[in-house]
């Protein structure tokens, strides 16, 4: 069997979903709410409620390829029909991936535990779980875009040599067309930025000369006039959870006219992870100007 991973470049986030499932009965209006006074099976909505909880919690010691992750929060309600009871679920967490799972299974033992605890009042033949379903999920890919709804022209400035790593990633995202140019100094640099604002590049992006020493740093400074930090923020959050060496990048990122610069590490490993955790951030912003 293989090891269960993280999906690859998945960020940390906040994720939620909400699962519904039914058991049909035949009890009449109003039994199920009246079987703890018969002393035998105690409350069964808030015994299933907390059954449904505690399997929300250890979905990862049920299924084999799910992952432990933090619950932030787990709850489980009931609509009470006159032949069917209405179970719904949600799941919170902030993790790099989605809790439906969780969300499923704390649904399902909900159901279990409910179904267990009328079978002593029913014939089993009158007792039916259905209706299983997600309901929502939000957070992750399929919440935040990772691609532009309508191409942008954007420029690589390469220090590092990384370009082409560059230039896949930014088409990934639907940036086209991209331009590479190899820069190998800080006036080159200057000029070259000048160059692809002029030339309406909606987005350029600088690979390399992000030390905090870098004179690549100082060339970029003095363009920008609008500061953005907190592109630069989110990755180097990224890159410290993966490389303990990125707390010495340092990096800028701003407006230069009607074009967003910003630099990103150069090795081609850590450039491409710097734009998978931008991308979502860049999509929001490129679809709103």
């Amino acid at each position: 069997m293989g090891i269960a991973r993280f999906p690859s470049g998945e960020q940390i986030g906040l994720r939620l979903a909400q699962c519904v499932i039914a058991i049909q009965h035949v009890l009449h209006d109003g039994a199920i709410q009246r079987l703890h006074f018969l002393g035998h099976v105690g409350d069964p909505l808030a015994t299933a409620r907390v059954a449904g909880i505690l399997a929300a919690k250890r979905t990862d010691e049920i299924l084999p390829l799910c992952h432990p992750l933090p619950l932030q929060h787990a709850e489980v309600r009931f609509e009470l029909g006159a032949d069917r009871v209405v179970i719904t679920t949600e799941v919170q967490t902030i993790a790099p991936t989605g809790v439906e799972m969780e969300a499923l299974t704390a649904a399902s033992v909900t159901a279990l535990c409910l179904y267990d605890m009328l079978k002593p009042y029913v014939d089993q033949s009158e007792l039916a779980i259905t209706d299983t379903r997600l309901l929502e999920k939000t957070g992750g890919k399929s919440h935040f875009p990772r691609r532009l709804p309508a191409p942008r022209a954007a420029a690589v400035l390469d220090l590092a040599g990384i370009g082409e790593t560059v230039v896949e990633a930014m088409e990934a995202g639907g940036f086209d067309p991209v331009d590479a140019h190899f820069c190998d100094g800080r006036a080159t640099l200057a000029q070259a930025v000048m160059d692809a604002r002029d030339a309406g590049c909606a987005c350029i992006v600088v690979a390399g000369g992000t030390a905090a020493t870098d004179e690549a740093l100082h060339a970029l400074r003095p363009l920008i006039s609008a500061e953005m930090p907190g592109l630069m923020e989110t990755v180097r959050a990224y890159g410290q959870r993966r490389r303990p060496v990125a707390m010495l990048d340092s990096g800028v990122a701003g407006m230069v006219g009607d074009s967003l610069l910003f630099t990103v590490p150069g090795e081609a490993e850590a450039a491409e992870g710097a734009l998978m955790a931008l991308m979502p951030g860049l999509i929001q912003f490129f679809s709103t100007r």
